[in-house]
């Protein structure tokens, strides 16, 4: 075999070796074959980065900026990334399996977060507060963080560290990321594009490694003023604890098991087809996926029938051919999870009515799995209360409103949810009635950088995108100045 490709970390605006000199080797989940070597970042890489961020933070260049030419900056990152779009698409796919088609609509997609955050970057202000006493002015300022540390997971790795990185920047700060094991590649490149943009060298730093080395690194180093996060509820649960004791924030986007609600008015063509989004769309790779489906009785059967037809004819196979629909899961150990939890079904007394098993990818060899519906299941089993991060369904009947209310909230999480029906007092009753932080109407999966979004419960803490999210990324500064020149009252002199 040819020798892989060796990359290393992104720190300071240069290509750096591993302080170790180890590296790791990353595969294509479609194939199983290697791709390259990535830097086996530790705890001394980690300070590496910190240092050359701490560095650019306080440099003129940077720190002295002004919030007008910071958005310059991040318009001209959006543009580069536009013109590797092709680019980042096929590295993204080699390295998690998603599919080519939906990495290229992803990717007409990510500048506009950049584009977003441009714009409002010369609109990040405080205000002036009205006082008892009209001499004194009191005013406030929002004021960039510091260093911040994203730590980015592999199922969409360059949208969700843009959802860190580019509010993070806007607000003018510097930062550190720490992608995922399984897709270091796309991360570095976006590195080296922001240091194309402008940005100056530090602003932006790229350490690859496992969470367990270069992550733990990250979220222990006092040099940080705030963790990013998305992954799963248990880790994230040990940032929060870590980040608190330090009194610094941290944004968590953590794990869902969402309810997608199908009523007996709806459009049951379309709510069939949402369904199938939902669940099936980037293989269930997706902390929104819609793995709870709740149908009304009365639709039930035919709405099952629909749901199970169009996942019997999903094309599964290489990523990279247009032709097709479901691509493999990332890693083996990911598809030996899937599989473990669909017998953990069979064995709760769920019937596995389409899918459970795994699949060659027509050859392929990869980590492919079926698309599977499970049916006789109910709250109470873990394939309905846990998140199984793949494609599989847990479809269950309901008699009224207020039934699949507390069916669909009876979850540890509260991301997101799905509502298909024509009735608009009825939706809107639904939107205020269900625990989750986003919640679709006669849709699913709809996203935009300008619509904020957090997660409820378990699946989170903080808000991502929106104009919201800037208060995650600054601190709030209030300054008062007497402007009277009247002497100074002796503060133990009474008045009458």
């Amino acid at each position: 075999m040819p020798e892989l490709e060796q990359l290393h970390h992104f720190i300071g605006g240069e290509h750096v070796a591993p302080e170790s000199g180890e590296y790791f080797e990353s595969t294509n989940p479609a194939t199983r074959q290697p791709l390259y070597r990535a830097a086996r970042g530790n705890a001394a890489d980690i300070d590496r980065a910190v240092a050359a961020a701490q560095s650019a933070f306080a440099d003129p260049r940077w720190r002295d900026l002004s919030q007008t030419r910071r958005g310059h900056l991040l318009r001209r990152l959006g543009d580069l990334i536009g013109e590797h779009s092709e680019e980042f698409a096929r590295m993204e796919v080699l390295d998690n399996g998603k599919l080519l088609r939906e990495m290229r609509g992803q990717l007409a997609t990510v500048p506009e977060y950049y584009y977003y955050y441009a714009g409002l970057a010369d609109k990040i202000h405080g205000e002036v507060i009205p006082t008892s006493d009209r001499a004194v002015l009191n005013y406030t300022a929002r004021e960039p963080l510091g260093v911040v540390g994203a730590i980015t997971p592999w199922n969409s790795p360059l949208t969700l560290t843009t959802s860190k990185l580019a509010p993070a920047l806007c607000a003018g700060n510097t930062v550190v990321v720490k992608p995922s094991e399984h897709t270091s590649r796309s991360a570095l490149l976006l590195a080296e594009l922001a240091l194309a943009a402008g940005f100056p060298p530090g602003a932006v730093n790229v350490v690859t490694g496992f969470g367990s080395e270069a992550g733990q690194a990250l979220v222990d180093h006092t040099g940080l003023a705030k963790i990013s996060f998305t992954g799963s509820t248990a880790t994230g649960a040990r940032i929060a604890s870590a980040t608190a004791s330090r009194f610094i924030g941290s944004t968590l986007e953590l794990g869902g098991k969402s309810p997608n609600i199908v009523f007996d008015d709806a459009n049951i063509a379309n709510a069939a087809m949402g369904v199938v989004a939902g669940i099936f769309a980037a293989a269930g790779q997706t902390c929104i996926a819609g793995s709870r489906v709740f149908v009304h009785r009365a639709v039930y059967d035919e709405l099952l029938e629909r749901v199970v037809q169009r996942a019997e004819s999903i094309r599964i196979g290489d990523p990279l051919d247009e032709e097709t629909e479901l691509g493999p899961l990332a890693f083996a150990d990911q598809r030996d999870k899937v599989a473990g939890y669909v017998d953990l079904g069979r064995s709760e007394g769920a019937r596995v009515i389409t899918g459970g098993r795994p699949s060659d990818g027509g050859g392929l060899g990869g980590y492919f799995y079926e698309p599977t519906v499970l049916v006789d299941v109910n709250n109470d089993m873990r394939v309905v209360r846990e998140e199984i991060f793949g494609p599989v369904a847990a479809v269950m009947p309901f008699d009224s409103e207020d039934d699949v209310v507390r069916l669909a909230n009876d979850t540890e999480f509260g991301l997101a949810a799905g509502v298909w029906t024509t009735n608009l007092s009825r939706a809107h009753r639904m939107a205020a009635r269900l625990d989750a932080g986003t919640v679709w109407v006669n849709t699913y999966r709809a996203m935009s950088p300008m619509s904020p979004r957090e997660g409820f419960k378990a699946s989170g803490a903080g808000v991502e995108h929106g104009t919201e999210t800037i208060k995650e990324y600054t601190r709030l500064k209030s300054v008062w100045i007497n402007t009277s020149e009247d002497a100074v009252a002796d503060p133990f002199t009474m008045r009458s």
